[in-house]
């Protein structure tokens, strides 16, 4: 029987989850909010056609790079300290960004974001693992902060247009600003400070150096097919020297005592069905939003903020998703919960493949396909964050959760880059040009492409993931950073049947 008292935050962190909810929406919206802006930043700080897209590709660049990296110093040098480091990066980038004059200070600030963004992504998640006890309280916390995240993304494509008509390019940087100053006023009382138990461990200097190389080369690479045809000498090269950087790094990590990633995670089943479900998923979620986006405003014609405004049924059908998920989880366990909402995403973008003609309707094209898409990928959420960290000790949950999210942007660019091809391919072959119908069936073929990601993504866990996985709390362990709570906040909901000599 659970506990009642399970469902409530740990005491003493009860500004603990806005913070973290306000990490992944910040994350996320940075991630699309300038897309509907670049028109007016090119015209106003003078951007070449060419050099544009380096707003939104410097972000994805430090971010993507970083990752590993956040997570791994979130173990190191405390979880609390990272994410007040982390949110005064991001913020005081996003100033300069917002008064930027030149085309380089953008880019630069734009990159600098990015680098902020890596050191929150992974904290939020690994202060969820740590913070909360395994059931009601943590599946609750987990559905609200992927929730957040895909309504981030979501609102980004909204809030870019409304802030550009209304207040300019700049606001869309600047937007950042309060929230940031509101969130480090509430990390510092709702945190829960770092306190390390151990020797401190040392940071595997070669090691990140490998994987942020890999990982910036490997995404730049993918961002610039648009620019370079996958065949091309450019392309080719670029995404070979990110697999032999890549292939450097797990050698060092294998021969490492203390490695920024151990590989052995990997030999966690939940974990590694975890990774392999965000690296497809997202796949076809970021290019989902992307062919949503164009099909809005270059077949229906919608405006900016009229396209932004379609977005809400998908934030809804999150947010829904992910409460059933969380309320069921604990009943019917993770794979098959992957597995469902896995299915039901792609049922949506089957949908949206069949409707997406030149004469489409909000209602038949956009509002049901939406709804069924964003119902299915909400319920992964919770699951996908329960996986992740099954098993991983609590010295490195942060190392788990950077893991993921590297899953999930590298999952994020390859699928874009991929699904663009595909969707041009599709529209140059047509005979018609660019007209409203060549491009709705270049969208059409992405969207199936979009949805067969998700089958596999299902397929994958089905076969990977265990039948049932016990969600036993990450332990504090020597040279471990734990909170000031007492360890009794992370135990006390471990299943009665697993006897005390099994908890590790």
């Amino acid at each position: 029987m659970v506990n009642p008292a399970d469902s409530k935050p740990p005491p003493g962190t009860r500004w603990l989850l806005p913070v973290l909810l306000t990490v992944q929406f910040l994350v996320s919206l940075d991630m699309s909010v300038v897309n509907i802006a670049l028109p007016d930043i090119g015209d106003d700080l003078g951007f070449g056609a060419d050099s544009l897209l380096w707003v939104v590709n410097a972000y994805a660049l430090a971010f993507g790079g970083l990752l590993m990296l956040g997570g791994r110093l979130a173990d190191l040098v405390g979880r609390r300290r990272t994410l007040i480091a982390g949110f005064a990066v991001f913020g005081v980038a996003s100033l300069v960004g917002g008064l930027a004059q030149t085309p380089g200070q953008l880019v630069a600030a734009r990159a600098v974001q990015g680098a902020g963004a890596a050191a929150l992504a992974p904290v939020a998640l690994a202060l969820i693992t740590v913070n909360y006890a395994p059931g009601p309280a943590r599946a609750r916390a987990l559905g609200l902060w992927g929730a957040a995240g895909a309504l981030g993304g979501a609102v980004g494509v909204m809030a870019g247009g409304l802030l550009t008509d209304l207040a300019g390019w700049r606001s869309v940087m600047l937007i950042n600003v309060p929230v940031v100053l509101g969130a480090l006023a509430l990390s510092r009382r709702g945190v829960p400070a770092d306190r390390r138990t151990g020797p401190a461990p040392r940071l595997d200097v070669v090691g990140a150096l490998l994987v942020t190389a890999g990982m910036a080369v490997l995404v730049l690479g993918l961002v610039r097919t648009e620019t370079y045809a996958w065949g091309s000498g450019t392309t080719l090269g670029t995404l070979g020297a990110a697999a032999v950087l890549l292939v450097a790094f797990a050698v060092v990590e294998s021969r490492k005592r203390e490695p920024l990633l151990r590989l052995g995670l990997l030999r966690n089943r939940p974990v590694l069905s975890a990774n392999a479900f965000a690296l497809l998923m997202s796949s076809g979620q970021f290019a989902a939003f992307y062919f949503t986006s164009l099909y809005l405003q270059e077949v229906m014609s919608y405006g900016s903020t009229r396209a932004g405004a379609a977005f809400l049924p998908f934030c809804v059908g999150v947010v829904a998703g992910s409460v059933i998920s969380a309320r069921k989880a604990g009943r019917f366990g993770e794979r098959a919960i992957l597995v469902t909402g896995g299915l039901l995403g792609a049922a949506g973008f089957v949908w949206f493949a069949l409707t997406v003609g030149p004469d489409g309707t909000f209602l038949g094209s956009i509002l049901g396909p939406s709804l069924v898409a964003s119902v299915g990928i909400g319920m992964c959420f919770v699951p996908l964050g329960t996986a992740a960290t099954s098993g991983v000790a609590a010295e490195e949950t942060g190392m788990a959760s950077g893991l993921l999210n590297s899953s999930r942007q590298l999952g994020g660019s390859l699928g874009l880059a991929v699904l663009v091809t595909v969707a041009s391919g599709v529209t140059g072959s047509t005979g018609s040009g660019r007209g409203p119908g060549a491009l709705a069936d270049g969208y059409a073929t992405a969207f199936g492409v979009a949805a067969a990601l998700l089958v596999a993504a299902a397929v994958a866990t089905a076969a990977l993931h265990p039948a049932r996985t016990r969600a036993l709390p990450a332990e504090t362990s020597l040279g471990a950073l734990a909170p000031e709570e007492s360890p009794k906040n992370l135990g006390d909901d471990v299943d009665p049947g697993v006897s005390r000599s099994t908890q590790r």
